[in-house]
C-alpha cells in the first residue's frame, strides 16, 4: 500500500492542466479524469505517465462522477492508497502540501480529510478573480465542508461511497457533510494547499457560477437540511421576494419602491464593511460589495431552477460556467 495517490479532474483546461501536472509531487501514482474536452488534453496526461480516464459521453458530466472514476480506476489498476488527494485541472498543488496533509492524516486518527488554503493565482487579473480569491480563504481549524481540493482517507472515501454523482453543484459539501455524520473531523490546515487559475473575465460567466452556486444551496440544503439554510433563506428574501415586490411596486407607481432600495443599500454596506473587517481595501471591498448583493438574483435562478427539476422529476444536468 502506498501513502498517497493522486485524482485529478478537468475539462478542456489547456496549460492550466500543464501547470497542475508540472506541480504534482514525483513518484506518486495520479490518474487524471477527462470530461468530454476536446483539447489535447488526454494526449498530454498520457504522455507525462498518468493514468487516463475518459468518462462516457452518453451520461451527464458531474464533477463528483469524475471524482468517483478516478477512485475507481486506482482500484482497477489495484493501487490502494491510505491517503487520496483530489485536485481540478485548473490547480496546482503548492510544493509542500502532500507531505503537510499526509503527517497530519497520520498524526490524529480522528480526522478523515485535511484541506488547506486555495489561492487564486492572479487575483488581479479581473474582479472576478478576486471575488474568487475572497471565497477561498476560510480559516483554519475544524471544518463542516470545504472545496473539492482535498486530502481524505481511502478507507473512509470507500465506507461513505464516495461523492454523489446526482449531485452537480456543491458536491465536494454534500461529500464532507456525509463524512462528518460517519463521525470523523474535518480539519483545514494554516498553510497553502493549492493555486487556483479562475481565468474569469466576463460578467456572464460570474453570472453562470452564482446560478450554480444558488442550484447547489438548494439541492444540498435538501438532502442535508439544515445546511445552506441561511444562504437559501438571504436568496428567497433578496433574489426573489425582494425584486417581485419590486415590480409590483413599479407597476402601482407606488414610492414605497424607496423602501426596497434602502434595503438592497443596506445588504451592500454590510457586506462591504464585512470584506473591510476582514482587512480588504475599500476600494475593492465596495467592488466585491456590489457582486455579493447582485448575486442573490442568479442564486435564485439557481435554486428555482432545481426545485423546478425535482418537482417535474427531470434527470439534473450540469451547469457549465466558462
Amino acid at each position: 500500500m502506498t501513502d498517497l495517490a493522486i485524482v485529478i479532474i478537468g475539462r478542456n483546461e489547456g496549460g492550466r492542466l500543464i501547470r497542475c501536472f508540472d506541480a504534482l509531487p514525483k513518484g506518486v501514482p495520479a490518474v487524471y479524469v477527462d470530461s468530454g474536452s476536446t483539447d489535447d488534453s488526454m494526449a498530454v496526461a498520457t504522455a507525462r505517465g498518468l493514468i487516463t480516464v475518459a468518462l462516457d459521453r452518453s451520461r451527464p458530466f458531474s464533477a463528483a462522477r469524475a471524482r468517483n472514476a478516478g477512485f475507481a480506476a486506482l482500484v482497477s489498476k489495484k493501487i490502494s492508497a491510505r491517503y487520496i488527494q483530489f485536485l481540478d485541472g485548473d490547480c496546482a498543488l503548492a510544493p509542500d502540501w502532500t507531505a503537510a496533509g499526509i503527517a497530519a492524516l497520520d498524526a490524529d486518527k480522528t480526522v478523515a480529510l485535511v484541506t488547506g488554503w486555495r489561492r487564486e493565482i492572479d487575483p488581479t487579473a479581473s474582479i472576478y478573480n478576486a471575488i474568487s480569491d475572497t471565497e477561498w480563504h476560510r480559516p483554519a481549524g475544524d471544518i463542516v465542508a470545504c472545496s473539492g481540493d482535498l486530502m481524505v482517507r481511502g478507507q473512509v472515501f470507500g465506507d461513505i461511497g464516495g461523492f454523489d454523482a446526482t449531485v452537480i453543484a456543491a458536491e465536494d459539501d454534500e461529500f464532507c457533510l456525509r463524512i462528518g455524520k460517519a463521525g470523523w473531523r474535518l480539519i483545514r490546515l494554516p498553510r497553502a494547499m493549492s493555486l487556483h487559475d479562475a481565468n474569469m473575465h466576463h460578467f456572464a460567466e460570474w453570472w453562470r457560477r452564482a446560478v450554480r452556486s444558488g442550484h447547489g444551496f438548494a439541492q444540498v440544503g435538501h438532502m442535508h437540511p439544515p445546511y445552506f439554510r441561511r444562504e437559501r433563506l438571504r436568496v428567497a428574501f433578496y433574489g426573489a421576494a425582494l425584486p417581485v415586490l419590486a415590480v409590483v411596486l413599479v407597476l402601482a407607481k407606488s414610492p414605497l419602491i424607496v423602501l426596497i432600495l434602502l434595503i438592497y443599500l443596506g445588504s451592500f454596506l454590510r457586506a462591504a464593511s464585512g470584506l473591510r473587517r476582514a482587512g480588504m481595501p475599500a476600494k475593492m471591498a465596495a467592488h466585491q460589495a456590489v457582486f455579493l448583493t447582485l448575486s442573490k438574483l442568479p442564486n435564485a435562478i439557481g435554486m428555482a431552477r432545481y426545485l423546478g427539476r425535482r418537482l417535474a422529476r427531470r434527470d439534473i444536468e450540469i451547469i457549465e460556467y466558462k
